[in-house]
Protein backbone atom coordinates (compact mmCIF):
# COMPACT_ATOMS: atom_id res chain seq x y z
CA UNK A 1 0.00 0.00 0.00
CA UNK A 2 1.47 3.35 -1.04
CA UNK A 3 1.57 6.41 1.19
CA UNK A 4 -1.54 8.04 -0.30
CA UNK A 5 -3.58 4.85 0.00
CA UNK A 6 -2.41 4.39 3.57
CA UNK A 7 -3.50 7.93 4.52
CA UNK A 8 -6.88 7.37 2.84
CA UNK A 9 -7.42 4.11 4.73
CA UNK A 10 -6.50 5.79 8.01
CA UNK A 11 -8.94 8.64 7.30
CA UNK A 12 -11.73 6.18 6.54
CA UNK A 13 -11.04 4.28 9.76
CA UNK A 14 -11.09 7.50 11.78
CA UNK A 15 -14.38 8.59 10.21
CA UNK A 16 -15.90 5.18 10.94
CA UNK A 17 -14.84 5.44 14.57
CA UNK A 18 -16.37 8.90 14.91
CA UNK A 19 -19.63 7.75 13.32
CA UNK A 20 -19.78 4.71 15.60
CA UNK A 21 -19.14 6.81 18.69
CA UNK A 22 -21.84 9.26 17.65
CA UNK A 23 -24.28 6.44 17.02
CA UNK A 24 -23.63 5.00 20.49
CA UNK A 25 -23.91 8.35 22.26
CA UNK A 26 -27.17 8.86 24.17
CA UNK A 27 -29.53 11.26 22.42
CA UNK A 28 -30.28 14.60 24.01
CA UNK A 29 -33.92 15.66 23.79
CA UNK A 30 -34.89 19.06 22.43
CA UNK A 31 -37.59 19.46 25.08
CA UNK A 32 -38.22 18.08 28.60
CA UNK A 33 -41.36 16.30 27.39
CA UNK A 34 -39.33 14.37 24.80
CA UNK A 35 -36.81 12.69 27.10
CA UNK A 36 -36.68 8.89 27.07
CA UNK A 37 -35.52 7.76 30.52
CA UNK A 38 -34.34 4.26 31.26
CA UNK A 39 -37.13 2.04 32.53
CA UNK A 40 -37.50 -0.27 35.51
CA UNK A 41 -35.72 -3.54 34.82
CA UNK A 42 -33.05 -1.97 32.62
CA UNK A 43 -29.38 -2.20 33.62
CA UNK A 44 -28.13 1.04 35.12
CA UNK A 45 -25.40 2.74 33.07
CA UNK A 46 -21.86 3.38 34.20
CA UNK A 47 -20.89 7.04 34.42
CA UNK A 48 -18.33 9.43 35.85
CA UNK A 49 -19.20 12.66 37.64
CA UNK A 50 -17.24 15.00 39.93
CA UNK A 51 -17.23 15.63 43.66
CA UNK A 52 -17.35 19.11 45.15
CA UNK A 53 -13.55 19.05 45.27
CA UNK A 54 -13.35 18.18 41.59
CA UNK A 55 -12.32 14.55 41.99
CA UNK A 56 -13.72 11.91 39.67
CA UNK A 57 -16.56 9.82 41.10
CA UNK A 58 -17.23 6.64 39.15
CA UNK A 59 -20.59 4.90 39.38
CA UNK A 60 -20.02 1.27 38.40
CA UNK A 61 -23.33 -0.61 38.58
CA UNK A 62 -21.69 -4.01 38.07
CA UNK A 63 -19.74 -3.71 41.32
CA UNK A 64 -21.96 -1.81 43.75
CA UNK A 65 -21.34 -2.36 47.44
CA UNK A 66 -24.76 -0.89 48.27
CA UNK A 67 -27.99 -0.26 46.42
CA UNK A 68 -28.24 3.37 45.35
CA UNK A 69 -30.77 6.17 45.18
CA UNK A 70 -29.87 8.65 42.44
CA UNK A 71 -31.57 12.04 42.63
CA UNK A 72 -31.12 14.38 39.68
CA UNK A 73 -31.86 18.09 40.11
CA UNK A 74 -31.21 21.09 37.88
CA UNK A 75 -28.88 23.18 40.05
CA UNK A 76 -28.45 25.33 43.13
CA UNK A 77 -29.85 28.31 41.21
CA UNK A 78 -33.26 26.60 40.96
CA UNK A 79 -35.64 27.50 43.84
CA UNK A 80 -37.67 24.33 43.29
CA UNK A 81 -34.52 22.22 43.58
CA UNK A 82 -33.63 23.96 46.83
CA UNK A 83 -37.10 23.32 48.19
CA UNK A 84 -36.92 19.67 47.14
CA UNK A 85 -33.53 19.11 48.76
CA UNK A 86 -34.80 20.72 51.95
CA UNK A 87 -37.86 18.47 51.88
CA UNK A 88 -35.68 15.36 51.69
CA UNK A 89 -33.80 16.12 54.92
CA UNK A 90 -35.84 13.57 56.82
CA UNK A 91 -35.79 10.90 54.12
CA UNK A 92 -32.06 10.92 53.31
CA UNK A 93 -30.82 9.57 56.69
CA UNK A 94 -33.55 6.92 56.65
CA UNK A 95 -32.44 5.76 53.21
CA UNK A 96 -28.86 5.51 54.46
CA UNK A 97 -30.05 3.54 57.49
CA UNK A 98 -31.83 1.16 55.11
CA UNK A 99 -28.48 0.49 53.45
CA UNK A 100 -28.67 2.81 50.46
CA UNK A 101 -26.05 5.14 49.05
CA UNK A 102 -27.84 8.40 48.26
CA UNK A 103 -26.36 10.54 45.47
CA UNK A 104 -27.59 14.00 44.46
CA UNK A 105 -26.50 15.12 41.00
CA UNK A 106 -26.91 18.43 39.21
CA UNK A 107 -25.57 20.32 36.21
CA UNK A 108 -23.60 22.68 38.48
CA UNK A 109 -19.83 22.64 38.19
CA UNK A 110 -18.05 21.18 41.25
CA UNK A 111 -17.14 24.46 42.97
CA UNK A 112 -20.77 25.60 42.92
CA UNK A 113 -22.36 22.43 44.27
CA UNK A 114 -22.59 23.75 47.82
CA UNK A 115 -22.05 27.49 47.47
CA UNK A 116 -24.98 27.92 45.07
CA UNK A 117 -27.49 26.17 47.32
CA UNK A 118 -29.78 28.27 49.48
CA UNK A 119 -30.27 25.27 51.78
CA UNK A 120 -27.62 23.94 54.16
CA UNK A 121 -27.72 20.19 53.53
CA UNK A 122 -25.21 17.49 54.36
CA UNK A 123 -25.74 15.38 51.24
CA UNK A 124 -23.40 13.68 48.79
CA UNK A 125 -23.56 16.30 46.04
CA UNK A 126 -22.05 15.45 42.67
CA UNK A 127 -21.42 17.53 39.56
CA UNK A 128 -22.79 16.20 36.30
CA UNK A 129 -21.79 19.37 34.48
CA UNK A 130 -20.75 17.34 31.43
CA UNK A 131 -24.17 15.65 31.55
CA UNK A 132 -22.61 12.18 31.38
CA UNK A 133 -25.02 10.70 33.91
CA UNK A 134 -28.13 12.55 32.72
CA UNK A 135 -27.52 11.53 29.12
CA UNK A 136 -26.84 7.92 30.12
CA UNK A 137 -30.14 7.75 32.03
CA UNK A 138 -32.00 9.43 29.16
CA UNK A 139 -33.15 12.51 31.05
CA UNK A 140 -30.93 15.18 29.45
CA UNK A 141 -32.52 17.88 27.32
CA UNK A 142 -31.20 20.95 25.56
CA UNK A 143 -32.56 24.31 26.71
CA UNK A 144 -33.68 26.40 23.74
CA UNK A 145 -31.95 29.71 23.01
CA UNK A 146 -34.95 31.83 24.00
CA UNK A 147 -35.07 30.22 27.44
CA UNK A 148 -31.31 30.58 27.89
CA UNK A 149 -31.66 34.34 27.27
CA UNK A 150 -34.74 34.60 29.47
CA UNK A 151 -32.88 32.92 32.33
CA UNK A 152 -30.15 35.52 32.04
CA UNK A 153 -32.69 38.21 32.88
CA UNK A 154 -33.08 36.44 36.23
CA UNK A 155 -29.29 36.26 36.67
CA UNK A 156 -29.21 32.57 35.75
CA UNK A 157 -26.32 31.89 33.38
CA UNK A 158 -26.30 28.21 32.40
CA UNK A 159 -22.82 28.47 30.90
CA UNK A 160 -21.44 30.00 34.10
CA UNK A 161 -23.12 27.46 36.38
CA UNK A 162 -22.08 24.41 34.35
CA UNK A 163 -18.81 25.70 32.92
CA UNK A 164 -19.93 24.36 29.54
CA UNK A 165 -21.72 25.65 26.46
CA UNK A 166 -24.03 22.66 25.87
CA UNK A 167 -27.06 24.39 27.48
CA UNK A 168 -28.28 21.04 28.78
CA UNK A 169 -30.18 20.24 31.96
CA UNK A 170 -31.58 17.07 33.49
CA UNK A 171 -35.29 16.54 33.90
CA UNK A 172 -35.62 16.16 37.70
CA UNK A 173 -35.67 12.43 38.37
CA UNK A 174 -35.19 9.68 40.95
CA UNK A 175 -33.76 6.25 40.14
CA UNK A 176 -33.27 3.37 42.55
CA UNK A 177 -30.62 0.83 41.55
CA UNK A 178 -30.14 -2.49 43.33
CA UNK A 179 -26.78 -4.09 44.11
CA UNK A 180 -26.95 -6.11 40.90
CA UNK A 181 -27.02 -2.86 38.94
CA UNK A 182 -30.66 -3.10 37.85
CA UNK A 183 -33.05 -0.15 37.96
CA UNK A 184 -35.83 -1.01 40.41
CA UNK A 185 -37.62 2.34 40.44
CA UNK A 186 -37.71 5.30 38.07
CA UNK A 187 -39.57 8.58 38.37
CA UNK A 188 -39.29 11.75 36.32
CA UNK A 189 -41.52 14.67 35.43
CA UNK A 190 -41.02 17.17 32.59
CA UNK A 191 -42.62 19.78 34.86
CA UNK A 192 -39.64 20.89 36.95
CA UNK A 193 -42.00 22.24 39.62
CA UNK A 194 -43.31 18.74 40.39
CA UNK A 195 -41.01 16.67 42.60
CA UNK A 196 -41.20 13.28 44.30
CA UNK A 197 -41.70 13.60 48.05
CA UNK A 198 -39.58 11.98 50.72
CA UNK A 199 -42.29 9.53 51.82
CA UNK A 200 -42.78 8.40 48.23
CA UNK A 201 -39.06 7.79 47.82
CA UNK A 202 -38.93 5.86 51.09
CA UNK A 203 -41.87 3.69 50.04
CA UNK A 204 -40.20 2.96 46.69
CA UNK A 205 -36.89 2.20 48.41
CA UNK A 206 -38.52 -0.26 50.83
CA UNK A 207 -40.34 -1.96 47.97
CA UNK A 208 -37.08 -2.26 46.00
CA UNK A 209 -35.39 -4.02 48.93
CA UNK A 210 -38.29 -6.45 49.33
CA UNK A 211 -38.26 -7.37 45.64
CA UNK A 212 -34.67 -8.65 45.68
Amino acid sequence: MNHRAHRFAAAVALLAAVVAATADAPAVASDPSKVKPLQVGAPAPQFTVRTASGEAFEFQPKSLRKPAVLIFYRGGWCPYCNAHLAQLRGAEPQLIEMGYEVLFMSADRPELLRSSLKEDVDYTLLSDADMNAARAFGIAFRVDDATVQRYKKYNIDLEATSGATHHELPVPAVFIVDRAGTIRFAHWNPDYKARLGGEQILTAAKSALQSR
